[in-house]
């Protein structure tokens, strides 16, 4: 089992050829039934990993739950006047791309992914999978057939609420057996602090350590965190991303 903050190295492939494809799969548009808000994903949850899947040399395609348009969520768009994410110039460059912009325009739907075609999957965080990725099968049998065939299968954030329910073909939990890492309570406390209201309809720690046989763990709210255990690779929240896409990246380097 692998811990990373931010000291993994990783090779630029600037010139080179594609070494492989990875899969990105975000939540489609949605709307919060705890705070009315619309919802999506986050962006840093997207274009760090990104930035670090194609500076390595790997081609990325990306999917949604339900295929099309995606959206980010408000507070995580570097233009928003919140101003909560002036700050990721990584983002800001993104949205300047055309290329970035069809990219979230025109996303895959499931039902169209073939495991076969992609040498890893992670999942984007965001508030929306809290709605849309507990409980989709579709979408936990993708991911365990990624993870049963020894690829490097990630996820970060929200996202790892996925893992609360998804399970490997012998009906055992993905988690079962490993150590983990998500969006933490003590990051809800401040989320919802700074809003004035509860954001989450329940909260991925307290879910995962009612959970028999797997070790659920957090680093101090809102710093880089990523574990890896096995071919199980997951990130605590949205400054996680580029440490768990890392991760990632060594893994198929191997």
């Amino acid at each position: 089992m692998t811990k990373i903050k931010e000291d993994v190295h990783y090779v630029h492939a600037h010139g080179m050829p594609m070494k492989g494809k990875i899969l990105m799969v975000a939540s489609s548009p949605t709307v919060s039934k705890q705070t009315g808000w619309p919802i999506g994903f986050w962006a840093a949850e997207l274009t760090h990993p990104l930035h670090i899947f194609q500076e390595a040399g790997y081609e990325v395609e990306l999917a949604s739950t339900e295929g099309g348009k995606i959206e980010m969520d408000g507070y995580s768009n570097p233009i928003d006047e919140s101003g909560y994410s002036a700050h990721d110039v990584i983002s800001l460059g993104y949205m300047q791309l055309d290329g970035f912009n069809e990219m979230l325009a025109n996303t895959k739907k499931m039902a169209e992914l073939n495991p076969n075609d992609y040498d890893a999957i992670f999942l984007v965080g965001g508030q929306a999978p809290m709605y849309t990725f507990r409980g989709n099968h579709d979408l936990e049998k993708l991911f365990a057939n990624f993870y049963e065939a020894g690829k490097p299968s990630a996820a970060v954030c929200h996202s790892t609420t996925l893992l609360l329910e998804a399970k490997k073909s012998n009906g055992e939990l993905i988690v079962k057996g490993k150590t983990w890492t998500g969006f933490a309570d003590a990051e809800e406390d401040f989320a919802d602090q700074a809003v004035g209201q509860k954001i989450q309809p329940y909260r991925i720690e307290e879910e995962a350590k009612k959970l028999n046989g797997t070790t659920f763990k957090v680093a101090s709210p809102f710093s880089s965190y990523a574990i890896a255990d096995g071919n199980l690779i997951t990130g605590q929240q949205q400054n996680s991303g580029a440490a768990a896409a890392r991760m990632v990246v060594m893994q198929l380097s191997k």
